[in-house]
Formats: structure tokens, C-alpha cells, sequence
């Protein structure tokens, strides 16, 4: 529930916001959370920058679409269940509408219509948004010197290609047990495990001819199971797609990841791409549908765990890394 010490945003202020930031927000996870954090700690002062940081340290720990999942936490924090439904549909619904048409007149045309002078312009400025929030979440969230340590060595490994899940859980159990140390409570002390990594990436049955009830498990499988941002949807996805069931060529899955790259909102409205690709404009409604629908269980099953999680100091560190 949300606080009833915290003043509730109303559902209009919530929608404007997050259509606002679903049709312009372009760069990918790391620009779309650094506009977030600009319009609700800084701007609106909605969030304080440590709450902030701790809704944002919550969605690494489920998988899904990052951004999208912030912004689901940030409308549940500041509107309760409808502002839960209404920020991440708002987030989603301008995107996936550009998406849309653009695989309409892909479908229609053979071919992408031609859109990278907008990149070129928009990039310049998708960098300093995001250097920017990265300097002002770092000066919140780097509270100790072992903090410090312990991100640098994640940033090292990290471009090291080190999985990003098994970084992020290893320096939340470290941190946990270094306190656990320092204040010599070990023995009553239980590990968090991210109740993401119980959900196993299990290989699909075969599918010999596709269908729209297929197509829209398949996506609710990726929804449920792919942690990090969308940057990584291509290996995933090309190995059942293209590989397994033979339903994409390997062009067609390079547009559709280009699609979902170059237009605002979540990444992952590759899958509204595809979708229109296979079953038109029912398989775009099902393939959004697929996708993102896990991340709003995700958040309402957890989002009630934050506030005691992060009230507890041993706890909390784990969502500051």
C-alpha cells in the first residue's frame, strides 16, 4: 500500500507524465531512467532521491523490462493500484503505437523507413541526460567507502561481459554479509534471493506452424524471464524465432530489434513489431500484451516488500547497488 504519510499524485498528473515520457523518451533503459529520475526527484519532487534509488535498485531484482518496471513502481508509489496501471500503460501505449505503424508500412513496403538523421540529432543529448542522472544517483547511493568499492569493481567486471544478474546478486549478498559481519548477527540472518532467479529459461517445445495463442506464450515467456533492458533481446530471441520455429528471417529480427531501438519508450516493443510482422494487428496487440504483462505481476507482488526491506539497514544496502 502507499504511504498515507505521502501525498497521492492524482491518475491525470501520472498519465501526462509517463505518455509524455513514452513519446519522447529515446536512448534505450539508461536515458529513459535518467528523464524519470529528472522529473520526479528533481522537477516534481515526487520521490526522494533515495526513495528513488531504492525503487530503482527493486527492478533489477525482478526480470523484465527495467525502465518500464520503474515507472509501473514510481505510478504504484505515487497512485496506488490504478497509478500502478495507469504509469506503465501510459509508458507503453505511445510507443506502441509508432511501433505499429512502422511495421505497417514495413509490412506494406518491404522495407524500414528511413529514420537515422533522428538519431544522429538526439544522441548528443541522450548522453549528457544520462551522464548527468548517473552523477546524481552515484552521489546518493555511494554512502561508504565499501560501497564505493564494491560498484567499481561491478563496473570493471561488467565490461568484462560478466553477467549482469550474477554481478548484481553477488554484490547484494556481499554487502549483506559484510554487515552481517561488522554487527556479529550472522546466525539470525537470512539472504534475500531475488525471487527472479527462480524462474528458469527452459527451452520451448517445438512449434511446427505458428499461431497468435503461440506467438503470445512465447512472449510471455521473455516477458517472465529476461532480466536486464532490452539491449539484450536479440541473442534471446533468435535462438526460438529464427532458429527454433523458423517463424522470422534473420533480417526481419534485425529490423524489429532497429525498430525497437530507434523509436522512444521501452526496447521492448520489438515484440509489438513482430508481432504485426506475423499476425497483424492482432499479433501486435497480443505480442505487447505477452511481454509486458509479467512486468506489472512482477511489480505488484513486489512492490509492497519494498518499503520494509528498505527500512531495514542490513536489508536496504542489497538495493543500493
Amino acid at each position: 500500500m502507499v504511504s498515507a504519510a505521502v501525498q497521492k499524485t492524482s491518475l491525470r498528473e501520472l498519465a501526462w507524465l509517463f505518455l509524455k515520457l513514452g513519446t519522447i523518451a529515446f536512448g534505450g533503459p539508461a536515458a529513459h531512467i535518467a528523464m524519470m529520475e529528472e522529473e520526479v526527484v528533481r522537477r516534481r519532487k515526487w520521490l526522494t532521491p533515495d526513495k528513488f534509488l531504492d525503487l530503482l535498485g527493486a527492478t533489477n531484482l525482478i526480470p523484465g523490462p527495467n525502465s518500464t518496471e520503474l515507472a509501473i513502481h514510481i505510478g504504484f508509489e505515487r497512485g496506488g493500484w490504478p497509478g500502478l496501471i495507469v504509469a506503465g500503460v501510459c509508458f507503453i501505449l505511445p510507443a506502441s503505437i509508432i511501433v505499429t505503424i512502422i511495421a505497417w508500412a514495413y509490412v506494406t513496403y518491404g522495407k524500414l523507413p528511413e529514420v537515422g538523421f533522428i538519431l544522429y540529432g538526439i544522441k548528443p543529448v541522450i548522453i549528457a541526460i544520462v551522464v548527468q542522472a548517473l552523477w546524481g544517483l552515484a552521489k546518493t547511493a555511494v554512502k561508504t567507502k565499501l560501497i564505493a568499492g564494491v560498484g567499481i569493481v561491478v563496473l570493471v567486471l561488467s565490461f568484462l561481459h560478466i553477467n549482469e544478474l550474477a554481478l548484481l546478486f553477488a554484490a547484494g549478498v556481499f554487502l549483506l554479509l559484510s554487515h552481517f559481519i561488522k554487527h556479529r548477527s550472522a546466525a539470525n540472518s537470512k539472504l534475500f534471493l531475488p525471487f527472479g532467479l527462480l524462474f528458469q529459461t527452459a527451452p520451448a517445445a517445438g512449434v511446427a506452424t505458428f499461431s497468435l495463442w503461440a506467438m503470445f506464450l512465447f512472449f510471455l515467456k521473455v516477458g517472465s524471464v529476461l532480466f536486464g533492458s532490452g539491449y539484450v533481446l536479440l541473442a534471446f530471441l533468435r535462438g526460438d524465432l529464427v532458429e527454433r520455429y523458423g517463424w522470422l528471417t534473420n533480417e526481419q529480427l534485425l529490423d524489429a530489434i532497429a525498430v525497437g531501438q530507434i523509436t522512444p519508450g521501452p526496447v521492448f516493443t520489438t515484440a509489438t513489431f513482430i508481432g504485426y510482422v506475423l499476425g497483424g494487428g492482432s499479433g501486435a496487440v497480443l505480442g505487447t500484451v505477452g511481454i509486458f504483462l509479467p512486468a506489472f505481476v512482477f511489480v505488484a507482488l513486489s512492490g509492497w516488500l519494498i518499503p520494509r526491506f528498505a527500512s531495514r539497514p542490513r536489508w536496504g544496502r542489497s538495493l543500493t547497488v
